[in-house]
C-alpha cells in the first residue's frame, strides 16, 4: 500500500469514526422539555407574580415610616392583577415573624402585616371576600439562623391560593 493510500484510509477512518460519534450523541434520548406552569396555579403566582412581601423589624405598614419598599409595593400590586386575572382563585395571606420578641407579640404583628396586605390588595379593587388571614408569629420561619439575613427573610406576609 501506498502512502497516499494509507493517508486516505486513515482520513476515511477518522470521518467514519466522527460521523459515528456524533450519530451516537444525537441518537440519544430527547432532552426532558420543561415544565409548564399552569395559568392561575400557585406556583404560576410564585414564580411569575411573587408570593411574599418583606417587612422592617417591628413593622406592618404599607405606606409611611417602616413601610415596605418599593419593590414590595410592586409585588403587590402584580398580586392584586393576577387575583383580577383570575378572578376564581381565593388567597390567604399569612404573617410572620422573626424569632425575636414574645410568642404572643409577634402573633399580633403577624396578623397586622397580613391584614396590612389584605387591606392593599382590597384597596385594588381584590373583593374582600376573596381574601383571608392567619398570623404565625414566630412559628413558621422561612429562614433558619439567628441573624439579621435570616430574621429579614422571616419578617414577611406570604400569600397563597385557597
Amino acid at each position: 500500500m501506498t502512502s497516499t493510500s494509507r493517508m486516505a484510509l486513515v482520513l476515511v477512518a477518522m470521518v467514519g469514526g466522527c460521523a459515528t460519534e456524533q450519530g451516537a450523541v444525537s441518537s440519544g434520548p430527547a432532552p426532558v422539555a420543561g415544565q409548564t406552569i399552569v395559568p392561575g396555579s400557585q406556583e404560576d403566582l410564585v414564580k411569575n407574580v411573587g408570593d411574599r412581601v418583606f417587612f422592617d423589624f417591628d413593622h406592618a405598614t404599607i405606606a409611611g415610616n417602616g413601610a415596605l419598599t418599593r419593590n414590595n409595593v410592586a409585588t403587590l400590586d402584580h398580586q392584586a392583577a393576577w387575583l383580577s386575572q383570575y378572578n376564581r382563585n381565593n388567597v390567604q395571606i399569612a404573617g410572620n415573624c422573626d424569632e425575636r420578641g414574645t410568642e404572643e407579640y409577634n402573633l399580633a404583628l403577624g396578623q397586622r402585616r397580613a391584614d396590612a396586605a389584605r387591606g392593599y390588595l382590597i384597596a385594588k379593587g381584590v373583593a374582600d371576600g376573596r381574601v383571608t388571614t392567619i398570623s404565625y408569629g414566630k412559628e413558621r420561619p422561612t429562614a433558619m439562623g439567628s441573624n439579621e439575613d435570616a430574621w429579614s427573610q422571616n419578617r414577611n406576609a406570604i400569600t397563597s391560593l385557597r
